[in-house]
């Protein structure tokens, strides 16, 4: 993969973009534009026994005392997916003063609905737990996530099982944050979706939207509009409204020039002009911790 200086502007960085995506992945390229003077990063704890029970950890790279922590789940259809992919998140979210938790959870097909549900919510407890460690304040945990990710996050806030299940209770999080998150999806039409969640046999309480009450922590909502892989008016503004009408503190926002994937990516500086999405994750934090 070619070596890339993070310090070009970002008009260069985006006529370089055809020649780049040739020699390397997209998660490559992003990861190729972060700085590396932002953080410092722990890796490959153990949050369980798993393999996959695993994750990474980006602080600022001054010193922090009391800071957010946010838990960032990845996308991938519940199939794939890998923490390191994600650097590019740690090292934004740390950019912004916010102690990241990029984490690892099971994936199908070896496991099945609710599993990866269940590593979510044992990785939450893992970092509210170590928090301190690492200089954030475990009363200022949030849940985060792109995609399927969104989903994990949204089912760890919104079904109180979960995090009950690791002696914690969605009340004692700062508030939740879904990009592009499937919150409504039966009856499940994608293969590789089917499987996951063993359909026809899926629960209907399997739903975020099923669970979204007055109970619920304050949410941060973002979609792209023309998004074709999730639909953002389904999940996302149906959810928001949900929420809001229930008297939870939400805010939504759909954003236009990003797609399903370039939403979580224009976290990326190579990549942030696209869309405020970090701009909005750092104010959303920083009002509700």
């Amino acid at each position: 993969m070619p070596n890339i200086d993070s310090r070009l502007p970002r008009r260069s960085l985006f006529a370089m973009l055809p020649a780049l995506l040739s020699a390397c992945s997209a998660v490559d390229l992003l990861n190729a534009t972060v700085p590396t003077d932002t953080y410092r990063r722990s890796e490959g704890l153990a949050y369980g026994p798993e393999l996959r029970q695993r994750l990474d950890v980006y602080q600022p790279a001054g010193e922090s005392r009391n800071a957010p922590l946010g838990v960032f789940f990845y996308g991938g259809n519940w199939s794939s997916g890998e923490r390191a992919d994600y650097r590019f998140v740690g090292e934004a979210l740390a950019s912004q003063g916010i102690v990241a938790v990029i984490a690892d959870y099971r994936l199908s097909p070896a496991v099945r609905y609710p599993v990866f549900v269940q590593d979510s919510a044992r990785a939450v407890r893992w970092a509210r737990d170590h928090a301190a460690e690492f200089g954030a304040d475990p009363a200022r945990v949030f849940v985060m996530g792109h995609s399927a990710g969104a989903y994990n996050a949204a089912m760890v806030a919104l079904d109180a099982r979960w995090l009950r299940a690791e002696g914690m209770a969605p009340s004692q999080l700062a508030g939740w944050i879904g990009l592009a998150g499937p919150y409504d999806f039966l009856p499940i039409v994608d293969p590789q979706s089917r499987v996951a969640f063993e359909w026809p046999a899926t629960p209907a309480d399997s739903q975020p939207l099923a669970h979204a009450s007055r109970a619920s922590p304050p949410a941060l909502l973002l979609a792209a509009a023309e998004d074709r892989t999730v639909n953002p008016q389904r999940n996302t503004v149906a959810l928001a409204r949900r929420l809001g009408d229930s008297g939870v503190r939400v805010q939504s926002e759909l954003f236009s020039g990003v797609g399903h994937a370039t939403l979580v990516g224009s976290i990326a500086p190579v990549l942030r002009g696209r869309a405020p999405v970090l701009e909005r994750v750092a104010a959303f934090v920083k009002s509700s911790g």
